[in-house]
């Protein structure tokens, strides 16, 4: 089927939440039609789903809806419905789309097969007729129905995902963030949706926050650089669960702890003499060390990161300090230890079973090898550094 230019499909729905097969079902018919866009409607209340709508608002299900199509000029969202209140007839919001998108020629209506039957029994459905095509996609496995009026069947595959589902694994924690788009995920995790049992946030940090700083360390470093990142950040959270600190936040300051390190030198004196902080004779004659401290200014100035743990864990990585607290500590150790590093078994067996070896003991491992391969490239070392080193030394002994 050839679409004009202006071609649009509107697919309706609850979305309480919105799934991949919702995403999957708009892409199709989108591709397969040659429509220029799909428009997501969301029911105020649907007519054939009275029993539902409770468990979250109206306004979380518009969130869930914009972050599933986050960045995707192909689908838009109309909250028409919603606006409307109560029950909406869809030959009103097909008239209400028409008047207002102005699309050229008839806007295609998608529909489930599991109410293909039940159309002729809609409101003013001869309406809707005269309105819209008609396309029935498969959401179910049974042979296609035999409809009398006009219609076209999307040959598609079926996936056995329903909001439904995801609501009921969520409540049960059951597997189900492979369900939903990754920024669906994080508003239900925020908002602890669908009685969501999970990790809370942590001073203000979000799912999504931590999304926003991931996906900008993924843009501005390089691959290998990005993928030292995320270990550190997976092997900062598992410490921080053993040791009883918050896995959240050892993943956010691990994510992020290189987030300057792309910085040129000029850049990152300015960033950090700016925002006033003190910069050391080694970090003037090497500015590159001041990454750390500069990607502590971005996440507070940038993303309002408060958390004086996680500043702190990400100023200090590179050289330490003989204050640092509990998550500091797993950053340093975190940094130069996780699964692409190349170091002995020994070490990583300590960090990966810290439950039979305090912080301290770790760290002071994880320095006498730093310093070592230090002092072997003859490289200066920080004051910062031979102070923990010296702090930590006294009590190991």
């Amino acid at each position: 089927m050839k679409r004009k230019f202006g071609s649009i499909g509107i697919l309706g729905g609850s979305f309480n939440p919105v799934h991949l097969g919702h995403i999957f079902l708009a892409e199709k018919v989108l591709v397969t039609l040659k429509l220029d866009r799909v428009i997501l409607v969301p029911a105020y209340q649907s007519p054939f789903k009275l029993g539902e709508g409770k468990e979250c608002s109206s306004n979380d299900r518009l969130e869930m809806l914009s972050a599933a199509i986050i960045g995707d000029n192909r689908f838009t969202i109309d909250d028409c419905e919603i606006k409307r209140g109560g029950v909406s007839y869809t030959v009103d919001t097909i008239e209400d789309l028409i008047e207002r998108y102005m699309p050229e020629g008839k806007p295609v209506l998608i529909i489930g097969d599991d109410l293909a039957a039940e159309f002729p029994k809609w409101h003013d459905y001869n309406r809707i007729l005269q309105l819209a095509d008609i396309v029935i996609a498969r959401r179910i496995n049974p042979p296609m129905i035999e409809c009398l009026y006009p219609h076209t069947y999307l040959d598609n595959d079926v996936m056995n995902i329903s909001s439904s589902i995801v609501r009921e694994k969520i409540n049960t924690d059951s597997d189900w963030r492979s369900l939903v788009p990754p920024g669906v995920r994080a508003v239900i995790e925020d908002k602890n949706l669908y009685n969501y049992k999970g990790q809370k946030e942590f001073e203000g940090c979000t799912q999504a926050v931590i999304q926003r700083i991931e996906t900008a360390a993924r843009e501005t470093l390089g691959m290998e650089r990005f993928l030292h990142s995320r270990n550190t950040a997976l092997l900062a959270s598992d410490m921080c669960r053993r040791f009883g600190l918050d896995p959240a936040a050892g993943y956010l300051a691990g994510i992020a702890h290189d987030l300057a390190k792309q910085i040129d030198n000029k850049q990152l004196i300015k960033i950090v003499k700016n925002a006033g902080m003190i910069i050391s004779a080694l970090e003037k004659e090497k500015p590159n060390l001041l990454h750390g401290k500069a990607a502590a200014i971005i996440l507070k100035e940038r993303y309002g990161i408060s958390n004086k743990d996680v500043l702190e864990a990400v100023a200090c990585h590179t050289s330490g300090n003989q204050s640092m607290g509990p998550l500091a500590k797993i950053i340093y150790i975190a940094d130069k230890t996780e699964s692409s590093r190349n170091i002995d078994k020994a070490l990583r067996e300590m960090c990966l079973k810290p439950k039979e070896t305090d912080l301290d003991t770790i760290l002071y491992s994880v320095l006498q090898k730093t310093i070592g391969k230090l002092q072997a490239k003859k490289l200066d070392l920080s004051e910062d550094t031979l102070l923990l080193f010296n702090k930590i030394k006294e009590r190991a002994n």
